[in-house]
């Protein structure tokens, strides 16, 4: 990968943690499916938009955009092989043949100016090392009065972007404007049952990483524990979590 800034997060996404997001694709899309519709709605894609999905990850959210912009085209960049490959695969075997994807860093990517009409991530644009250089990057990918919409749950991590005042910031400095903030919340199916979603999450990047610092008597007794909790969330054969995030949308002014 030619132009790259954020070479800690294309270490882990290119190692452990993208392996598992790619070999584990059909359980984190249950996860966040919810989350799908709201940020769609709010891109309101229309039949011949280009669009760009940022860190758009295996591919779920550039194929739902595809088939809304059926006689545009969608561009799926992320920093992650391992999941480029599965989105690759993925969207072929689903016919979806408006969809293409690139291995690139969004903060630094050479985009042609105004070449997308949208630009959408779907918790893809939390692990920028500098934010508001990366934003201003995409902004210039955007036509003028193109919009941009995401999610985030708040350097670079799933939590960077949860304060929305930051957030306001981040885009206002970047160039947009007309910045909103609004709250959503789904259920993600996590898994089967308690135990089965435990051994998912403690497998996870994070769970190894928290385990990998303590002893097995430690490691155990915090898995009996997360079991104990995740089995009073199981509901007719699955574990249901609420998840929350902030549906962010902005405008590049024209």
């Amino acid at each position: 990968m030619r132009h790259l800034a954020n070479t800690e997060q294309a270490q882990s996404w290119n190692g452990y943690e993208g392996t598992h997001w790619a070999r584990n694709q059909d359980r984190w899309d249950a996860v966040n499916a919810g989350f799908n519709e709201p940020l769609l709605t709010a891109a309101a894609i229309g039949e011949r938009d280009r669009v760009l999905d940022i860190g758009c990850g295996a591919g779920k959210t550039a194929r739902l955009a595809a088939l809304q912009a059926a006689q545009g085209q969608v561009l799926g960049l992320d920093l992650s092989a391992p999941m480029l490959e599965r989105a690759r695969a993925t969207t072929a075997a689903e016919g979806v043949g408006n969809a293409v994807f690139e291995h690139g860093d969004a903060q630094v990517y050479p985009f042609e100016p105004g070449a997308f009409d949208e630009a959408i991530s779907r918790f893809g644009v939390m692990f920028f090392a500098d934010p508001v250089a990366a934003f201003a990057n995409i902004g210039r990918a955007l036509r003028p009065g193109g919009d941009i919409g995401g999610q985030g749950r708040g350097g670079p991590g799933m939590f960077s972007l949860a304060d929305p005042d930051r957030v306001g910031a981040v885009l206002s400095a970047a160039g947009f404007a007309g910045v909103e903030s609004l709250r959503v919340e789904s259920y993600g199916n996590w898994g089967r049952e308690a135990e089965d979603t435990a051994d998912f999450l403690l497998d996870s990047g994070p769970g190894r990483h928290l385990t990998g610092q303590v002893d097995r008597q430690t490691k155990d007794r915090a898995r009996a524990r997360l079991v104990d909790f995740l089995h009073d969330h199981e509901d007719q054969g699955m574990v249901r979590l609420r998840s929350t995030a902030w549906l962010v949308t902005a405008d590049r002014p024209a």
